[in-house]
């Protein structure tokens, strides 16, 4: 009976023991996810924030010399203040959530109130902090060589802390309009949850759309529609548009497949190659489109590098949406139309005398709306990866195009409410006098951008 009692000791010990060590390996587990995820995210972030560098070499090689500070100041105003705006007001909008929340806006975590909570939210912030500054930084570019820094920082506090991260909540959140639960499962008002995985309208479209609405309020630049004065408009620096380019395509490998948000099994890690192959193909299509219709069909009917340029931006844009629930193929067509919408926006504005520097419009507006309408359209069900496209015959186009008139609507709405009254109040557009001697010479030090250049160049 001894024996037999010493026996159940030991087999209670040794259930005890097993019990422990399952919950350490559970704990473990659990540590090592999170410690993978956070990698993980933090060098998605450190790519989408490194676009930013992209976005400074294309936008300064795009611009005359003359305006080349006046343009990389603008695009450090972006980040600063946007990160600021982010962390006051920004993130507490686009993905505060609370108890029993609303379908428009989150109201919680101001000024990272709560994180120390949970501390995974820090790493979300990160990286929808380096999106958020992407919104502003493709208004820059569209307003360049005649928009003052004060009306422009306006518009930058204003669109990063109330513009996008609405947008983000409607969509990102889980518990927006356009993307909430409802018995158990992702709905939105009109059916299906939207599908922007990495935010073709949420970043881009945003922007997009506020590029256009800047570029109309605050003018042309004097002179570029004058036919004897247009030639001067060119971009100073191809070598900088080139770089720039290839810049923000490594940064969109971040951007796109770090939209996980999480890398440690083996089904996210799958999505995540899915989502980088994709980001591939459709750039390499887009890019040479433009590249043969500038040369042969349309003007210059010569080869036009910086074309070739934003086509392959144009195919990136277009495939952000949908890059995790296409399969290559179908990144192929899309990139192929986003070729065909970069060409006819960036040849449409001109004709309307839309002076927009670096055809923000054409590559982030107009293809930021084909991405959502393709994520709408493209997509097979049976693949197994999320699609539910129409051409499959899914339902997911209706909620596409409403998300995109939904969210064009609420970024040119709120950019003209913001913009024309600058307009009118002198603090958005430069003097004639400014533009013709140049930003750098008027009102920076040094009054030049690079080493040996005259004041004048």
């Amino acid at each position: 009976m001894s024996d037999v009692t010493a026996l159940a000791a030991q087999v209670a010990a040794l259930q005890s023991e097993i019990s422990t060590l399952k919950q350490e390996v559970e704990t473990q587990k659990s540590n090592y996810d999170e410690s993978l995820d956070t990698l993980w995210m933090l060098l998605a972030t450190m790519l989408v924030f490194f676009m930013h560098s992209g976005f400074s070499l294309l936008e300064a090689g795009t611009v005359r010399f003359k305006n080349t500070q006046n343009i990389l100041g603008k695009n450090l105003i972006v980040v600063t203040l946007g990160f600021l705006c982010w962390y006051a007001i920004g993130y507490p909008l686009a993905l505060g959530l609370y108890d029993n929340p609303n379908k428009f806006n989150g109201a919680n975590n101001f000024f990272h109130d709560g994180f120390f909570d949970d501390k995974s939210k820090f790493r979300v912030w990160l990286f929808q902090g380096a999106f958020c500054a992407t919104g502003g930084t493709i208004v820059s570019g569209a307003m360049a060589e005649r928009t003052k820094l004060k009306g422009f920082g306006t518009f930058t506090v204003l669109m990063t802390s109330i513009i996008y991260p609405l947008v983000v909540y409607w969509v990102w959140s889980g518990h927006g309009f356009l993307n909430y639960p409802e018995d158990g499962k992702q709905v939105s008002i009109a059916g299906p949850p939207m599908v922007d995985f990495a935010g073709s309208s949420v970043v881009h479209m945003v922007g997009g759309v506020a590029a256009l609405v800047g570029a109309v309020i605050v003018g042309p630049r004097k002179g570029r529609f004058v036919a004897e004065e247009s030639e001067e408009f060119g971009a100073h620096s191809v070598p900088l548009c080139v770089l720039g380019t290839f810049f923000l395509w490594f940064g969109w490998y971040g951007f796109n497949p770090g939209s996980t948000g999480s890398l440690h099994d083996v089904k996210t890690a799958h999505i995540a190659a899915i989502v980088a192959v994709n980001t591939t193909i459709a750039p390499c299509i887009a890019g040479p489109v433009v590249f043969f219709l500038r040369a042969r069909v349309f003007q210059p009917k010569a080869l036009d590098v910086c074309g070739f340029c934003n086509g392959i931006l144009a195919g990136l844009v277009a495939v952000t949406a949908a890059c995790a629930t296409i399969k290559p193929w179908e990144s192929a067509i899309i990139g192929l139309l986003a070729g065909f919408i970069y060409q006819g926006a960036s040849m449409l504005l001109p004709r309307f005398h839309v002076d927009d520097v670096v055809d923000a419009f054409a590559v982030h507006g107009a293809n930021g709306c084909w991405a959502v309408l393709a994520a709408g359209l493209f997509g097979d069900p049976a693949a197994g990866i999320g699609g539910n496209g129409l051409f499959f015959g899914g339902d997911q186009f209706r909620v596409q195009l409403l998300g995109a008139v939904i969210i064009a609507l609420w970024s040119g709405t709120l950019s003209i409410l913001i913009l024309f009254p600058l307009r009118v109040l002198g603090m958005l557009r430069f003097s004639d006098k400014f533009q013709d001697e140049g930003a750098d010479v008027m009102e920076h030090s040094p009054a030049k951008a690079y080493a040996g250049a005259t004041a004048s160049s």
